[in-house]
């Protein structure tokens, strides 16, 4: 590659990677229309360059969001596997902990459902926490809500699973007619959803989740390790018998 091309290339991937790069530079108008007249034919000429210069911001990005996530699981350890809000399923002094920040009405969760039951069934020394993580909207937020309120009538697990294992969308009719048939308090519980705390926990996992990247649900956290997305039930046992192979939980 010549000098000129080499210049080019260089530039191109500078002005990608830093938009303002030459904000401060001192050249003049010409110089600078030259230098765009440079890269808008170097990459006319080699378009591959911006796919190299795509994977390494990609690349950059998510050892960025690894990095983010490494200190956040380190500084917040008692906040995502010991928050006294949290419901803990399975076993309260299991030797792996898992964490699920999820939504009720999203369709991946709801897939996952049956399989971390069998998962919780099968292994009885793991410790599940669920992290309510409503992202779609109204009918999410009241199911949230609810569920947390349900709390103080030790209904918790009850309604988690009937929402979960309702066919259809989760509306705030479906939330009170699967409350009622469960056992509670319909008003005490919609009295309960008006208390500060439950809106605070809701806030507090929101804020926790977009510390660690997890922008979408469900989102699984087992020790170290993050991971965004469905997570089939052997993937999960996979990653529980890693931690255990290692000595067990180093945070959790």
């Amino acid at each position: 590659m010549t000098f000129r091309l080499r210049l080019a290339a260089a530039a191109a991937a500078l002005l990608a990677l830093t938009p303002m790069a030459f904000a401060d530079a001192s050249f003049n108008d010409a110089q600078k229309k030259e230098i765009g007249e440079i890269v808008r034919q170097y990459l006319l000429e080699n378009p591959e360059v911006l796919l190299d210069v795509s994977k390494a911001l990609e690349a950059r990005q998510q050892q960025q969001e690894e990095e983010q996530r490494t200190a956040v699981l380190k500084s917040s350890a008692k906040e995502i596997f010991h928050s006294p809000n949290d419901y803990v399923a399975g076993n309260p002094k299991g030797d792996v902990t898992i964490v699920e920040f999820f939504d009720y009405n999203c369709g991946w969760c709801k897939k996952g459902f049956p399989e971390v039951m069998s998962l919780i069934e099968q292994d009885k020394n793991l410790r599940f926490v669920l992290k309510e993580f409503p992202i779609f909207g109204g009918d999410s937020d009241y199911a949230a809500m609810a569920a947390i309120a349900a709390k103080k009538q030790n209904k918790y697990w009850e309604l988690h699973q009937a929402m979960f294992q309702h066919e259809g969308k989760i509306t705030k009719e479906a939330v009170d007619e699967l409350a009622t048939k469960h056992g509670i308090d319909l008003a005490k519980l919609k009295a309960d959803m008006k208390d500060p705390s439950v809106a605070q926990e809701l806030a507090d996992n929101h804020q926790l989740a977009q510390s660690l990247a997890i922008n979408g649900t469900p989102g699984f956290i087992i020790d170290d390790k993050v991971s965004p997305g469905y997570l089939p039930a052997d993937s999960l046992a996979q990653i529980i018998d890693e931690v255990r192979k290692k000595g067990g939980c180093t945070l959790c």
